[in-house]
């Protein structure tokens, strides 16, 4: 009886651990980090202190953070209360991922294809293909683009970055576009 009480609770520790891991990407969030969140909660899942304002001119910081064993940079910027003045606060601005483990429900993620994005994303009403621009020759790069979707209920997009059609990054960032 013992043996079996140890065993359950072996398991249900296991299982516990692993249940609190959130490796799911949408047009809000990457894993358990989410558009909007505030400074408290983002701080409570890193477990850590993120990068603090130096004043009002610093708009937003970057944050590297380990989530279950892989990275996600994390932007922040300044909250504002209700006549636009910082109250000191911040939130996340966007997320980004280059690890293989963070999937969207359709299973999109690092190492998919642009063939299977097309395939995974044809009935979403508003995505985008875009070649990314080469800072070094100055032109259209034909190697990079950037498959998005765009969320206008949330105000936000899912960007893929591809290098020769596979995903090498993805992206969840508010959309300040008109």
């Amino acid at each position: 009886m013992k043996k079996l009480l140890f065993l359950f609770f072996l398991t249900f520790g296991i299982t516990s651990s692993f249940a609190q891991e959130n490796f799911d990407v949408s047009t809000l969030r990457i894993g358990a980090f989410t558009i909007h969140m505030k400074a408290k909660e983002v701080e409570k899942v890193n477990k850590s202190k993120l990068v603090a304002f130096n004043g009002q001119d610093d708009y937003q910081k970057t944050n590297k953070v380990n989530y279950a064993g892989e990275t996600i940079e994390i932007i922040i910027s300044q909250t504002s209360d209700d006549k636009g003045q910082y109250d000191g606060g911040y939130q996340i601005f966007s997320l980004m991922t280059k690890s293989k483990k963070f999937r969207t429900k359709s299973g999109m993620g690092v190492g998919s294809t642009k063939d299977q994005l097309f395939e995974a994303y044809k009935n979403y009403p508003n995505f985008s293909v875009t070649q990314m621009w080469d800072e070094k020759t100055e032109k259209f790069s034909t190697t990079r683009s950037n498959f998005t979707l765009t969320d206008n209920d949330a105000g936000t997009l899912l960007s893929f970055t591809l290098i020769n059609n596979v995903v090498t990054e993805i992206s969840v960032y508010l959309n300040e576009g008109c």
